[in-house]
């Protein structure tokens, strides 16, 4: 009798614990969800017509003008109105790099196209903002004077105008986050939209050579930045980062070596890092680099990138608690580095410890820290804990994620959500007028800015849900680009991801996209003749070329059409002379047929597949085909 009634009390505590973790757990694909929205909260131009965030409108439509350039669009970086190239670069490669990672997570969620699209709307506006090689245009609009105002971003009064760097004013750091954004986006839409990725693939590689070629702190030449995003790490840590994106972006061993030359004289091996952020990039930069060296790819520069891989470790173990100098945690658990937005730091750490926890398992290797070794699953376990943290499990327990569970924060420091939409009272809001009647209301904000992460609690977990308390409830678009890469690994379970296999975006649902813009730097057509077999013809055009790395590269472009009036069922296609990487078709053998999310040719439509080499073109010929 005894011992029954211990086994009832033993069961009694487990299901006790049962149902607290049922009650505890966060769902991570609604905050996925979330986070992902935030984006179009924050965009700014002509709004789409799939515009989910309804309470807001077109902004910023003369941006550029009156410096003779299209610079509509774009994203605003926080609860201001300004359009910062630096931060909005390192958004644009988190969204990338989290989409890149955890692609498929994303699809299962449904949520890869929304993902993608927030990509694209930041890649679109780094098209318009390169117009020349050696010519970015790194922001819109003057700090000191947005902040003197309160107002909607579609009641803007204050002045726009445009700051570029260029060879007599560099700036390296902005152009070489701007070619790592380029590069690592082109990888995102490598299968969905090969043109569209091979078109931002040749602006990342001419930013590259344009942040190498002219060095330059940004904000010595945009002075106005400085009060606001300065760039107190430099340039080498941009240059690294974009080396290393442009390699995994183009398969270009000049990128690679470029990583192995100068990884010493750059600090990429050199600097043990505690903090990742639009700013000092070392960290993800050492994690890319024991990417490569784990995937066998480092070849002479093994002995290098080992280096680069130890200071890696030093950052994961840092976060861990577990190394020599150990990041500092609030009471409650989060990593805390800065009271002013400090979840900026939390998410990106978080995210560096996901794909390298991920990394690890993959490699079948384990961390090692000062305190011996560490298996992979404790850096996911810790940036798990950072997330739920973030969602509600702290000691104030409320959600720093605005709209996700009961308790988060009703007044954000954000113009566009705390001002009346004005689509509901379109009165114009004035420059000082929103602060007397706005930015001083002690009432929630009328407009949900759902999905926003906030700037966080201060290092003893305490939190004022005030509007002018800008360090703690002004939110940033990156402080989510990397959450949504973790809430979709977490909300893919447990199952085993192998991230050193190939990078292979899944193809979102169809989405309509506005059309591209003409561009100054957009490739001439050189038609080459049309060759076919029966009812198929190929016809190949060479669109772009580049030099770099002392080669002249070439991007060709090949449609292929079904000129009869049947149903091309099947098609696999001979292709000699390739001499480099291929987008748009799938490798069967010898030959290439469809892609994974074409399974036929309709009568009278066509395909278009590109690839890049140092070479002319390929031979591409029919090698058999049916139709229906």
């Amino acid at each position: 009798m005894e011992k029954l009634l211990k086994l009832i009390s033993i069961l009694a505590v487990f299901l006790h614990l049962c149902a607290y973790s049922a009650i505890g757990g966060h769902d991570y694909g609604q905050a996925l969800s979330k986070s992902i929205l935030f984006f179009e909260a924050q965009r700014s131009g002509v709004l789409p017509h799939n515009q989910r965030v309804s309470w807001r409108s077109h902004s910023g439509l003369q941006d550029g003008k009156a410096s003779g350039v299209d610079l509509v669009g774009g994203y605003y970086d926080a609860g201001d109105n300004v359009k910062f190239g630096l931060p909005m670069a390192f958004t644009v490669t988190m969204m990338s790099w989290s989409i890149i990672e955890y692609g498929k997570q994303m699809a299962a969620n449904g949520e890869l196209g929304h993902a993608m699209e927030a990509v694209k709307w930041g890649t679109d506006y780094f098209i318009k903002a390169h117009p020349q090689p050696n010519v970015l245009y790194g922001e819109v609009g003057d700090g000191n004077s947005d902040h003197y105002c309160w107002q909607r971003p579609e009641d803007m009064t204050t002045d726009r105008h445009a700051y570029k760097v260029d060879p007599s004013n560099p700036g390296s750091d902005l152009a070489g986050e701007t070619a790592a954004a380029m590069a690592a986006a082109s990888i995102v839409f490598r299968h969905s939209n090969p043109s569209y990725s091979a078109e931002l693939l040749r602006h990342a590689y001419q930013l590259f050579d344009f942040a190498d070629k002219y060095r330059g702190k940004y904000d010595s030449s945009i002075t106005v930045a400085q009060k606001y995003y300065r760039s107190i790490s430099g340039y080498n840590d941009e240059l690294l980062w974009a080396a290393a994106w442009l390699y995994q972006a183009s398969n270009n061993q000049y990128y690679l070596d470029y990583l192995g030359r100068n990884g010493d004289s750059m600090g990429g091996t050199g600097w043990g890092m505690t903090e990742f952020g639009w700013d000092v990039k070392y960290a993800g930069v050492q994690t890319l680099v024991a990417k490569f060296l784990m995937q066998g790819k480092a070849g002479h520069n093994a002995a290098l990138f080992e280096k680069y891989k130890q200071k890696a470790e030093y950052f994961m173990c840092s976060c861990l608690g577990k190394g020599s100098r150990n990041v500092q945690k609030t009471p409650g658990g989060l990593i805390f580095r800065q009271r002013w937005n400090n979840m900026q730091f939390v998410t990106s750490a978080s995210f560096l410890a996901t794909v390298y926890s991920d990394y690890l398992a993959s490699s079948r290797g384990t961390l090692r820290c000062s305190s011996g070794s560490v298996a992979p699953a404790e850096l996911l376990n810790l940036a798990k804990s950072q997330v739920d943290y973030i969602l509600g499990d702290n000691p104030r327990a409320t959600s720093y994620m605005v709209g996700y569970g009961s308790n988060f924060p009703q007044r954000t420091h954000h113009r566009g959500s705390s001002i009346v939409s004005i689509k509901v009272n379109p009165s114009f809001v004035s420059c000082r007028g929103g602060y007397a009647t706005w930015f001083s209301s002690k009432k929630s904000d009328p407009n949900l800015l759902t999905g926003a992460l906030v700037g966080g609690p201060d290092a003893y977990d305490n939190f004022a849900d005030e509007r002018d308390n800008y360090e703690q409830t002004e939110p940033a678009t990156y402080n989510n680009a990397p959450l949504i890469g973790i809430l979709a690994r977490l909300s893919g379970g447990h199952g085993r991801y192998n991230q050193l296999l190939p990078v292979a975006v899944p193809a979102p649902k169809p989405v309509v996209t506005k059309p591209q813009p003409s561009s100054p730097v957009s490739p001439k057509l050189t038609p080459t003749p049309v060759s076919g077999a029966g009812p198929i013809s190929i016809q190949q055009k060479m669109t772009t070329s580049w030099f770099a790395g002392g080669k002249t590269y070439y991007r060709y472009s090949t449609v292929v059409t079904n000129k009869s009036s049947k149903d091309l069922k099947s098609l696999n296609l001979s292709i000699s002379k390739l001499y480099g990487p291929i987008w748009g078709l799938t490798k069967s053998g010898d030959s290439y047929t469809f892609p994974s999310w074409l399974p036929s040719l309709s009568a009278g439509k066509s395909l278009e597949f590109v690839y890049i080499h140092a070479a002319s073109q390929a031979d591409v010929s029919v090698a058999n085909y049916s139709l229906a």
